[in-house]
């Protein structure tokens, strides 16, 4: 897939940090479309997080079953617009020291670029392993949207230390509000490389609309539903 060209060359200087003065092709500013969209963040999340409170007991329920000492949500410090740091939840779907055991399996990592995927990650429980199957997991990232750090379509907020071996290509990722879903997650997900990834992700921010977020938005229950791409 061939690299937006019509995208800012930089967004970021060279120690990193976003600066509005070196971008030379500003990301389409659209004030009725963004009005749209914070009402559509506020309202699905709203809405998602009422219809959905029974699949949340359950989930609780069924975490704490399994490991009782363990809390519930899992937060993790995330990358958001322009560089700024956040917690994102997400239901807890590993055990509880995690981030402890990641160095020992980094030599294994099945994702190119600055991911990590582990299609049979030992980490991960029971309970984790069916909610990150059925992406179960992101629910709980409604919160998120709600607090304004999230929208409920963007690019997935990647980990400071991912961001750390961005380009400053990558880096233009981080010019929009991250997304709970977005192009990527409902295009292959897994299946794909990490400049595949950038690359749709900075199509969708060339070409964001009210009717392709609530194209993806349909199109990730989908995926959901079938279970597909997701480990």
């Amino acid at each position: 897939m061939s690299k937006p060209n019509t995208l800012l060359k930089q967004g970021f200087n060279e120690s990193g940090n976003f600066n509005n003065s070196e971008i030379l092709t500003k990301v389409p500013k659209n004030k009725v479309y963004q009005y749209l969209k914070k009402i559509m963040d506020i309202f699905g999340a709203s809405i998602g997080l009422i219809i959905l409170s029974p699949i949340f007991i359950i989930i609780a329920i069924f975490i704490k079953l399994e490991d009782p000492k363990g809390a519930v949500f899992f937060k993790q410090l995330r990358v958001g617009k322009n560089g700024n740091k956040f917690y994102m939840y997400k239901f807890r779907s590993m055990v509880s020291n995690a981030e402890e055991l990641l160095q020992m399996l980094l030599v294994q990592n099945e994702a190119s670029g600055a991911m990590f995927k582990m299609k049979e990650d030992p980490r991960v429980t029971r309970i984790g392993k069916f909610i990150r199957k059925t992406s179960i997991d992101e629910l709980p990232q409604l919160f998120n949207v709600l607090k304004g750090n999230m929208s409920l379509v963007g690019p997935r907020p990647p980990l400071p230390r991912e961001v750390e071996q961005y380009t400053a290509y990558d880096k233009q990722r981080l010019l929009v509000n991250p997304g709970c879903t977005g192009l990527w997650q409902v295009s292959g997900r897994s299946n794909l490389t990490f400049q595949q990834m950038v690359d749709l992700d900075l199509q969708y921010i060339q070409s964001a609309s009210v009717h392709l977020d609530i194209k993806i938005i349909l199109k990730t229950v989908k995926v959901m539903l079938k279970s597909e791409n997701a480990f």
